[in-house]
C-alpha cells in the first residue's frame, strides 16, 4: 500500500521562512496586526518557481500578471495567510515543541527513509540543508500538536482494520525488482538538435542522419565495454554509475532505482529486468532513452499485504486525513474571525483570483464566463 509516512499536506508542509539574507520587510499583508513581509513572499515564491516545472519554461518573474506566475501567485498568497493563521492559533492556545519532539520526529523519518545516511542524501539531491529540514519538522510537529488540541485526534484499531477491508486493491501488491542501471543517453531526436545548435550552418537531412547514426554507434560500443568490464567485476556498478550514467535521477545513488513494478518502466527495460538474476550485469538494452546496463539486487513476489504489516501506514494515513480536517475546520473559523488587511491589493487573492478569471475569458472567448453563469444558475435552482 502506498500510503506515505511522512505528513504531507499543505496544512502540515512545513514553510520555511528563516529570513536569511532577506532586505524587504514590508508589511504586504496584516492579520490580526501581524505582518506577513514581502520578504517572506519573495521567498517563497522563488521556492515555487525553482520546483516547478513551468520554472524551467523562462522567466516568470519577468510577466508578473502572466497566467503561470499568477497561478503560482494565487497559491503562495494563500499559503502565507494559512500559516499565519494556524502560527496565531498555536500561540493563542500555547502550543510548544521540545527539541526531543524534534529528536523524535527526526529519529521516525530516518527510520523510514532507511537511515541518517540515506536522508542526508536525499536532503542533499534537493538541495534542503539539514538545519532547514529541522525547521520544518518543528513547524510540522507543531502544526500535528495543534490539530490534536483542536480536533482531539484518535485513530481506533476498528478504524484501521475497517480501512484495510474496504480498500483490497491497495494492499494487492504487483512482483517488483529492485534494480540499479547505467544510462548511455542515445535518442535520436536530442542527438540531432544537440548537432544542430552546435553548427553553424544548416546541416542537409540526409547529412544529419549520418552523423545521428554515428554518434548512436559510438554510443552503443561504448555501452557494451562498460557491460564487458562490469560482467567481469561487478563491484564496481556504483561507481561506474556515478561516473558514466547519463540519467541524472539515479546516478547519484550509483544507479539505484529502487523496486519497481513491470509497467513502471518502458517495456525493453521491464523485460530484461524481470528475468534477470539477481546481481548479474545485463548486456545492453536499448530503449528510446539509450542504452542501459541493469543489474538486478533483489526480487519481490507478488501477493497481499497482510493487515499486521499495513496497520501502522493505515494508522499514519488516517491520522493525517483526521489532522487535515482539523486544521481546515480550524483554518475557516479563525479566517472569519480575523482581521485581514492587504497593505498592497496586489497581493489580495480576490484580486488576483480576478485576473486569472479575466484571462480564461480571454483565451476561451467568453465561453468561460457562460459556463460559470449557468453553473450559478443551477445553484440557485437546488
Amino acid at each position: 500500500m502506498k500510503i506515505s509516512k511522512m505528513v504531507a499536506t499543505v496544512a502540515l508542509s512545513a514553510l520555511l521562512f528563516t529570513g536569511c539574507g532577506l532586505k524587504d520587510n514590508s508589511a504586504i499583508i496584516k492579520i490580526n496586526d501581524k505582518a506577513i513581509t514581502k520578504a517572506e513572499y519573495n521567498t517563497l515564491i522563488d521556492q515555487a518557481i525553482g520546483q516547478s516545472p513551468f520554472g524551467k519554461m523562462g522567466d516568470l518573474k519577468g510577466n508578473k500578471d502572466g497566467f503561470l506566475y499568477l497561478m503560482m501567485e494565487q497559491r503562495v498568497v494563500n499559503q502565507l495567510i494559512l500559516q499565519e493563521l494556524l502560527d496565531q492559533e498555536a500561540d493563542a492556545r500555547g502550543i510548544k515543541v521540545t527539541n526531543k519532539d524534534v529528536n523524535e520526529a527526526m529519529k521516525k523519518i530516518m527510520d523510514q527513509m532507511g537511515g541518517r545516511d540515506r536522508l542526508a542524501e536525499l536532503l542533499k539531491q534537493n538541495g534542503v540543508s539539514t538545519s532547514d529540514f529541522k525547521k520544518d519538522i518543528k513547524n510540522q510537529v507543531r502544526m500535528q500538536k495543534l490539530a490534536q488540541a483542536a480536533g482531539k485526534i484518535e485513530v481506533t484499531d476498528k478504524e484501521c482494520e475497517d480501512f484495510y477491508k474496504k480498500h483490497p486493491d491497495k494492499f494487492n501488491n504487483p512482483e517488483k525488482v529492485r534494480a540499479s542501471h547505467i544510462l548511455i543517453a542515445a535518442n535520436a531526436y536530442q542527438l540531432g538538435e544537440e548537432i544542430k545548435s552546435k553548427s553553424k550552418k544548416e546541416i542537409p537531412a540526409e547529412e544529419l542522419k549520418k552523423q545521428v547514426e554515428a554518434l548512436i554507434a559510438d554510443k552503443k560500443a561504448q555501452a557494451e565495454k562498460l557491460a564487458k568490464e562490469l560482467q567481469a567485476d561487478s563491484s564496481k556498478f556504483e561507481a561506474y554509475a556515478k561516473k558514466y550514467s547519463e540519467d541524472p535521477g539515479s546516478a547519484k545513488q550509483g544507479g539505484d532505482l529502487g523496486y519497481f513494478a513491470k509497467e513502471q518502466m518502458v517495456p525493453e527495460f521491464s523485460k530484461t529486468a524481470f528475468a534477470a538474476k539477481p546481481n548479474t550485469v545485463s548486456d545492453p538494452v536499448k530503449t528510446e532513452f539509450g542504452y542501459h546496463i541493469i543489474m538486478v539486487q533483489d526480487r519481490r513476489a507478488a501477493g497481499i499485504t497482510p493487515y499486521d504489516m499495513a496497520k501502522d501506514g493505515i494508522k499514519d494515513y488516517l491520522t493525517t486525513e483526521k489532522q487535515i480536517k482539523a486544521l481546515d475546520d480550524l483554518t475557516a473559523a479563525a479566517k472569519k474571525k480575523a482581521k485581514i488587511e492587504y497593505m498592497d491589493e496586489r497581493y489580495n487573492p480576490d484580486v488576483i483570483q480576478k485576473k486569472l478569471t479575466h484571462q480564461v475569458d480571454t483565451v476561451t472567448n467568453g465561453e468561460a464566463a457562460k459556463v460559470r453563469e449557468q453553473s450559478k444558475k443551477n445553484e440557485k435552482k437546488k
